[in-house]
């Protein structure tokens, strides 16, 4: 099992920023990639930014590219969303994920077997 616990999460303005945590605990030597999704009321889960856990290779999508920055810490055992420039429609409950096995449909919230709570992020124009 693996415990993640989020923070960061807030109400900025427009153009603000915002950096999100996500402390992992337990068997985080099982840990092969994580990942942030947002969801809003209505929607499904999207998928935001994945990173190899041992590889810290990383992927944004292309509405984030550039202003979202995804990282981890193996000793510290955290992944971090660095959020810039925000934007109205980034507002959105944020989750962390992490999967234990590895896959190339890194994009599905399926094959994420761990989430975090969740942590509500506003954007005010």
């Amino acid at each position: 099992q693996v415990q993640l616990v989020e923070s960061g999460g807030g109400l900025v303005q427009a153009g603000g920023s915002l950096r999100l945590s996500c402390a992992a605990s337990g068997l985080t030597d099982r840990i092969e990639r994580a990942a942030w999704f947002r969801q809003v009321p209505g929607k499904e889960r999207e998928f935001v930014a994945r990173i190899g856990w041992r590889t810290a290779v990383a992927y944004h999508i292309d509405a984030v590219k550039a202003r979202f920055t995804i990282s981890r810490d193996l000793a510290k055992k955290t992944i971090t969303l660095q959020m810039n420039n925000l934007k109205p429609e980034d507002t959105a409950v944020y989750y962390c994920a992490v999967s234990d096995i590895f896959t190339s449909d890194y994009a599905d919230a399926k094959v994420y077997r761990y989430w975090g709570q969740g942590t509500q992020v506003t954007i005010s124009s």
